[in-house]
C-alpha cells in the first residue's frame, strides 16, 4: 500500500485510482445511498473552494460538530485540503464546553449539523471573539448573515469552479506534511480539556501502521458507528479504510446498528466494548427466553465453541472437537452470523479494555476480534492484534514504525511518527507528556506477554475511560459535587463502565435536618443513609450541580457512606489525596450494586 504525505494526497490519489467505487452509503429516507470515490472529490473540491472565498485560510481553526454523517466526511476533508485545521468536537458537548475550546483554538468558523446544534453555538457565538461564520448541514431559516448552509455552499462552488479550475490543486499542494491537520480535544486532569495537535504525518504514519496489519481488506463495506470525532475511528473507520478505497456505511446512530447491520451486511466493524458486551447479552438472554432443548444445544455448542478457541490459542487441535465445532456452527453460530447481515467476518476493537469472555465468545461464532490500544496523543494506535498473532486478552503487536519500552514504574511509554505534536497553547502539559527524548507517558502500566504482545495491567492516571471509549476525568466533577452541602467526600467512579456512580460520605447535620424537612422519622444516621427518599433527594439536589457537564460524565447513581475515607484505612494520602483503586476494593459489594 502506498504510504501518503497529506491528507489531501491521499484524498486525490484515492479518488482517481477508485472513481467508480462506492465511498459511501449513508441513509436518505428509508433507503441507503451510494456515492462513489470521484464524487466524494468532486464535493470536496467545491467545498474548499467556498471556505476560500469564505477567508478561511491556511492554519485557520474549524469547528466541527455534528453526528456522523456524510457532510461530516467532506466538510473534514475540505478543510484540510486548503491547510486549515479541524476541530472535531462531540455533538453532546453544552454550548459552555464548546465556547471554551472555539475561543481556546480561536476558531474562526463552526460547522454544525442541525438547528439544535446551531441553537448551541448561538448562544455562545457572541463570547467566541475569532468567530466569523457559522456553516450548517441542513437547511434552515435563519437570519444571520454569517450562517450559511452546506448545499449553498456547495453551489456556489460549483460556480467559482468554472474560474478557478486549478485553485484547488495549487491549495492542496501547498500542504505539507508536518502541517497541522487537527486539534482533537481530550479531557485533561485539571477539568479543562486540552487541544492534542496532529500533523498530518502523525495521523498517515498511523494509517500506514494500521495498513500494514492486513485487517482491512480494498473490497470491504464497514458500517461506522463511532463518533468521526473520535481519534478511533477517526483514523481507522475514516482514513485507514478510504486509503484503501473500500467501502463505509455511516449508520443512522448507535440504536439503530441493529437494523442497519441488516441492511448494508458489513464485513467488518470497528467497535467499543460495549456494544459487542450489548450483543451477547442479548444472544444469551435470547436463548434462556428460548429453553428447552435449543437452550441445551445452544449451552453445548458454547462449550465446545470454548475448547476451540483454547486450542487455537495455544496452537493445539483436536479432531474430536474440531468435528464438534463443525456441527455447532452449523447449528447455531452459523445462524447467529446470518442474523449479523451475513459477511461480518470482523471486529476491530477500541476504545477501552475488551473482557476477554467476550472477545472469546465472538471467536467462536466466526467473527475474527482485533483489539487494540492507544491514545488521542499517539494517533491513536499504539498496538493492535492481527490474524498472524492473535492472543486473546493482549492489545497485540506493538505497530510500524513506533517504539514502545516498559518505564522503571511500569509505564507504557511510546516513541514514534504517530506521536503528537503536542497540547495546543500549552508547553508546560506537553513537557509533562513527552520527554527531553520524545518518550510519550502514556499514564497506563503494562507489560509484554512471551508472544510479544503488549498487555495492560492497571491505569497510572486518574483519568478513565467508559465502555463507550469516552475519556472522563473525574475531578472536575467531583469539585462541582463537593459544592453541596450534603458532600463532605465523594469519588467519582465508571472506568469501562456504561455509566457514572459516585461514593459519597455525606455531612451528618445537613443529613438530619434534610430528613426533618422530609418528615422521615429517624435518628439513625445509619437508615438515614440507606433511605430511598434521602438518596433520591441528595440526587436530585447534586444534578443541579453536574448539569452543566455532558450526560456521560454525570454521575447517574450514588451511595451514602457509613464512614468518612481515612488515612488509617488506605482511603486518604497524608494530603487528603483519594487512593482510587483502594476505595474501589474497599467499597466492591456497594459499587457492584449501583452496577446491577
Amino acid at each position: 500500500m502506498q504510504q501518503y504525505n497529506t491528507v489531501p494526497e491521499m484524498l486525490t490519489e484515492v479518488c482517481k485510482k477508485h472513481p467508480n467505487n462506492i465511498a459511501y452509503k449513508y441513509k436518505n429516507g428509508e433507503n441507503f445511498t451510494d456515492i462513489k470515490f470521484e464524487e466524494v472529490y468532486n464535493l470536496v473540491e467545491k467545498l474548499s473552494l467556498s471556505f476560500l472565498e469564505l477567508g478561511i485560510k491556511k492554519g485557520d481553526r474549524v469547528g466541527l460538530v455534528s453526528e456522523n454523517r456524510f457532510e461530516w466526511v467532506i466538510s473534514s476533508f475540505a478543510i484540510n485540503s486548503i491547510g486549515a485545521v479541524d476541530v472535531p468536537i462531540f455533538p453532546i458537548l453544552t454550548s459552555e464546553q464548546e465556547s471554551y475550546i472555539f475561543n481556546d483554538c480561536e476558531a474562526t468558523a463552526v460547522i454544525v449539523s442541525n438547528k439544535f446544534q446551531l441553537s448551541k453555538i448561538m448562544k455562545v457565538k457572541d463570547k467566541i471573539k475569532s468567530l466569523r461564520q457559522i456553516i450548517i448541514f441542513e437547511d434552515v431559516d435563519e437570519k444571520d448573515i454569517n450562517v450559511k448552509t452546506f448545499d449553498e455552499l456547495i453551489k456556489n462552488g460549483e460556480q467559482l469552479l468554472k474560474n478557478n479550475s486549478n485553485t484547488f490543486l495549487d491549495k492542496a499542494a501547498a500542504v505539507e506534511t508536518n502541517d497541522l491537520l487537527t486539534l482533537i480535544y481530550t479531557s485533561g486532569t485539571t477539568g479543562d480539556p486540552k487541544g492534542v495537535m496532529l500533523s498530518h504525518k502523525n495521523i498517515l504514519s498511523n494509517v500506514a501502521g494500521a495498513t500494514d496489519l492486513n485487517i482491512i481488506r480494498a473490497d470491504d463495506t464497514a458500517l461506522s458507528y463511532l463518533p468521526f470525532c473520535h481519534a478511533f475511528e477517526r483514523t481507522t473507520g475514516f482514513y485507514t479504510l478510504f486509503s484503501y478505497g473500500a467501502c463505509c456505511a455511516i449508520a443512522e446512530s448507535i440504536d439503530a446498528v441493529p437494523r442497519n447491520i441488516k441492511e448494508v451486511s458489513p464485513t467488518v466493524m470497528t467497535t467499543v466494548p460495549k456494544l459487542m458486551e450489548t450483543i451477547k447479552k442479548k444472544i444469551f438472554s435470547q436463548m434462556e427466553r428460548e429453553g428447552g432443548m435449543k437452550l441445551k444445544i445452544f449451552n453445548w455448542a458454547v462449550g465446545v465453541g470454548s475448547k476451540k478457541v483454547k486450542n487455537q490459542s495455544n496452537r493445539k487441535s483436536s479432531f474430536l472437537n474440531d468435528k464438534a465445532y463443525g456441527m455447532a456452527d452449523k447449528l447455531v453460530f452459523s445462524k447467529i452470523r446470518e442474523k449479523m447481515g451475513g459477511r461480518l467476518d470482523r471486529f476491530i476493537s477500541g476504545g477501552a479494555a475488551l473482557p476477554y469472555e467476550v472477545a472469546e465468545f465472538f471467536t467462536m461464532i466466526g467473527l475474527e476480534v482485533f483489539q487494540g490500544y492507544g491514545l488521542t496523543e499517539t494517533s491513536p494506535c499504539i498496538s493492535c492484534n492481527n490474524s498472524d498473532n492473535n492472543e486473546l486478552g493482549t492489545i497485540g503487536q506493538v505497530m510500524l514504525n513506533q517504539d514502545v519500552k516498559i518505564g522503571s514504574d511500569g509505564e507504557i511509554l511510546v516513541k514514534g511518527p504517530n506521536v503528537m505534536m503536542g497540547y495546543w497553547n500549552n508547553e508546560k502539559a506537553t513537557k509533562e507528556a513527552i520527554n527531553e527524548e520524545g518518550w510519550l507517558h502514556t499514564g497506563d502500566i503494562g507489560e509484554f506477554t512471551e508472544k510479544g504482545n503488549l498487555r495492560i495491567t492497571d491505569r497510572k492516571k486518574n483519568i478513565f475511560v467508559n465502555k463507550g471509549g469516552k475519556n472522563i476525568a473525574p475531578q472536575p466533577v467531583e469539585s462541582a459535587l463537593n459544592l453541596s452541602i450534603y458532600v463532605n467526600q465523594i469519588v467519582l467512579i465508571g472506568d469501562n463502565k456504561e455509566y457514572n456512580i459516585a461514593l459519597i460520605h455525606c455531612n451528618d447535620e445537613p443529613l438530619i435536618e434534610l430528613a426533618n424537612k422530609l418528615d422521615i422519622d429517624s435518628k439513625n444516621l445509619k437508615e438515614l443513609r440507606n433511605n430511598p427518599i434521602i438518596i433520591k433527594e441528595i440526587k436530585r439536589n447534586l444534578d443541579l450541580f453536574q448539569k452543566h457537564f455532558a450526560k456521560y460524565e454525570q454521575a447517574r447513581k450514588i451511595s451514602l457512606l457509613e464512614n468518612p475515607l481515612t488515612i488509617e484505612n488506605g482511603e486518604l494520602t497524608p494530603k487528603q489525596s483519594i487512593k482510587r483503586h483502594i476505595v474501589i476494593d474497599n467499597y466492591k459489594e456497594t459499587i457492584e450494586q449501583l452496577y446491577s
